[in-house]
């Protein structure tokens, strides 16, 4: 499983950002146009942790939030 929490299965997500250009109407222009929507991908800070399991120590790919949070026992 490549970049993808172990724990809580976060992923990455797609979304993007608006290029806008002009005077909005209400001051006074002819209002806001579109120049570019740019699509990207917004990806999870991802670590390899070595977290206490029942098995023993194992290494996962784990994501900072899982972390932070108590989610994990680091071994």
């Amino acid at each position: 499983m490549g970049k993808q929490c172990q724990i809580c299965g976060k992923s990455k997500t797609c979304g993007g950002s608006i290029n806008r250009r002009g005077l909005p109407k209400k001051e006074g222009g002819i209002g806001m146009h579109i120049l570019k929507n740019r699509k990207r991908n917004f990806k999870p800070n991802l670590q390899k942790v070595r977290i206490r399991t029942d098995k023993g120590a194992q290494r996962l790919t784990v994501c900072a939030q899982c972390i932070r949070s108590g989610k994990v026992e680091k071994a």
